[in-house]
């Protein structure tokens, strides 16, 4: 089964996708900040990963750019961008940096994501 990484400083929506991940019966780890999602990223293994771009201590930009310097164990992981910032110039910025995906969490239900999150991890 896939395991997933949520990096997400939001606790409501960081338990809900973990459980809604969980039911599904994914592997699930969580990070409440930059920092330990970029080590939990470097350290473990991972399927896929859905970051946030708005993060304490590191933000998802810069997490993405420290994985081109030092690439994480899991050489096929999938990064998916999961956040409320829509800006073009930042989709792009995030897709040249090496994401897979960009999710705008507003936009999706529930099921949505679910299925945005299979289509990711069959393409690995």
């Amino acid at each position: 089964m896939a395991k997933i990484l949520i990096v997400e400083d939001d606790q409501f929506l960081r338990e809900f996708y973990e459980e809604l991940l969980q039911g599904e019966g994914y592997i699930v780890d969580t990070a409440e900040d930059g920092a330990i999602g970029l080590s939990k990223l470097q350290n473990g293994e991972f399927d896929l990963v859905l970051l946030d771009i708005m993060l304490p201590k590191k933000d998802g930009v810069q997490i993405l750019r420290d994985l081109q310097v030092a690439p994480p164990k899991s050489a096929n992981i999938a990064i998916v961008v999961l956040t409320n910032l829509g800006q073009e110039s930042l989709i792009k910025q995030c897709f040249d940096l090496g994401a897979e995906g960009y999710l705008i969490k507003s936009a999706l239900n529930p099921d949505q994501v679910l299925t945005e999150i299979r289509s990711y991890l069959q393409k690995g």
